[in-house]
């Protein structure tokens, strides 16, 4: 614990709906829920015009439609997000050497390693600062807690939202937790809470009266002496710059259950190679291949093959990913599946070493959530539909090709119906940049605009219409061409 509050929290605020907003101008004010289109899709993050009809992150994207019926709901752009991300990341690394990300649009920062902020009145300078640069580079707002603790800064940021900024003076940690609920603290998830709630302890006062000895009989030692210390405000873990990644892994979930074994193949293919382009991307390579199944019945297996030396090679890959799946049982349906890298290297061995003198695979049955693979299921939020898309147009050129190669020419067959995606980028040979408002029976409906710019007009055209075309997200701030 320190005695000047030189340790910050920033909190993006509904990151990822407010950079839509950001970037549609007819969507300001308007309730906005990013996420899963599909009937499987869940919540990634909604703008607090929506939080205002019940709807938050994590719930099933049909009980947020049936809530808030009339919210736009956008597929998620994750490369505008990283972008943006990037770009807020940069500015906290300006204050300090110590900045530790916890996701795209939260992090820690030491300011007194940075030697901006020693004592209260130079740590509120600098948090009002920051806000105003992200401000101005971004366009969005985020939310600063400022503290002795990381955890006392984290729930100062949380008390902050939206567009604030909560200073916790060293002294008073006590006297501020105690009327908060025990949900506050991190880590005290919906059973703990009421197990506890149960045992009468529902403030986070009521929890440090109840003293360790007997958190530690209702919970455990671990978690009851842990408990204790946070009812008390005590934290003095270090801001810590740079997290080693254990693994690296891409996963989907599907709409519609897979049966279709070929197709099934051809999707764990497709994982391998969004998976190896995500490990090149972070600059490393990997030994152990992970393949990740989620059956009808949401059984998970992982099944994993332990190489000879890492690789970043997509055929090894695929390969290896190919043979864990001839082990595993897909007869009564897939809901999800997973290709991921571990025991990552920042280089690579010859691929003689990595193909051919694979070690036997390992098997493990897990459950839902707990199958070791560090994989998440981000593929729910972000929806199965567009993967499927991707997955049968390369299908369906892998098919013409080989009838091609089988068949004299003849009649050209029509080219597959494009698909346009809710929240996608376009842009039009005349009337310039636009996004997806929806598409159907044929036509797609684009709203032209860009950040900046005032709301925009709406324009409806046929889904093979040559003059429009996909289009790389705009910078929210800046120049756009």
């Amino acid at each position: 614990m320190r005695a000047a509050p030189t340790i910050l929290h920033l909190d993006m605020d509904a990151f990822y709906a407010s950079v839509e907003q950001a970037s549609k101008p007819s969507l300001r004010g308007k309730a906005v829920i990013v996420g899963g289109l599909g009937p499987r899709g869940v919540v990634a993050t909604a703008s607090y015009e929506a939080r205002r009809f019940g709807v938050h992150s994590a719930m099933p994207m049909g009980q947020a439609r049936r809530l808030c019926p009339n919210g736009a709901y956008l597929i998620p752009r994750f490369n505008l997000y990283r972008q943006v991300s990037d770009v807020v990341m940069a500015i906290l690394r300006e204050l300090s050497p110590l900045v530790e990300p916890l996701s795209l649009d939260e992090a820690f920062v030491d300011l007194e390693a940075g030697g901006v902020a020693f004592d209260s009145r130079s740590a509120r300078e600098t948090g009002e600062r920051l806000r105003a640069d992200i401000r101005a580079a971004t366009g969005l707002s985020g939310s600063v807690g400022l503290a002795g603790s990381k955890m006392l800064a984290k729930v100062a940021s949380e008390e902050a939202k939206p567009a604030g900024l909560l200073l916790i003076e060293p002294g008073t940690e006590r006297e501020l937790l105690a009327p908060m609920s025990v949900r506050t603290l991190p880590g005290v998830g919906p059973a703990t809470g009421e197990h506890l709630r149960r045992a009468g302890i529902t403030t986070v006062g009521e929890l440090a009266e109840a003293g360790e000895d007997e958190l530690v009989r209702m919970v455990g030692r671990s978690a009851g002496a842990g408990l204790y210390r946070m009812a008390l405000g005590l934290d003095d873990r270090p801001v810590v710059a740079e997290r080693d990644a254990k693994s690296v892994s891409v996963e989907d979930t599907f709409d519609v259950d897979l049966h279709d074994r070929v197709r099934i193949r051809g999707e764990v293919q497709r994982l391998a190679d969004r998976c190896v382009q995500r490990l090149r991307g972070s600059g490393h390579s990997g030994r152990t291949i992970v393949l990740k199944v989620r059956r009808y019945d949401f059984s998970t297996l992982t099944r994993s093959e332990t190489l000879r030396g890492p690789t970043d090679d997509p055929a090894v890959v695929r390969e290896a990913a190919a043979r864990l799946l001839e082990g595993v049982d897909t007869t009564g349906g897939v809901r999800l599946l997973g290709v991921g890298v571990s025991g990552l290297a920042d280089y690579t061995q010859e691929d003689l070493f990595a193909q051919s003198l694979a070690a036997e695979p390992d098997g493990a049955d897990g459950t839902d959530g707990t199958d070791g693979t560090g994989m998440t299921d981000g593929a729910d939020t972000a929806g199965g539909a567009a993967g499927e898309a991707v997955a049968a147009g390369a299908t369906e050129t892998a098919a013409e090709g080989a009838r091609g190669a089988a068949e004299p020419p003849g009649e050209p067959e029509p080219a597959p119906e494009r698909r346009w995606t809710a929240g996608g980028d376009v842009r039009h040979a005349v009337y310039g940049p636009g996004w997806v408002q929806g598409s159907g029976v044929g036509r797609v409906t684009v709203r032209f605009e860009q950040p900046g710019s005032e709301p925009g007009r709406v324009r409806t055209f046929r889904v093979d219409d040559p003059e429009l075309e996909p289009s790389d997200p705009l910078p929210l701030v800046g120049e756009r061409p």
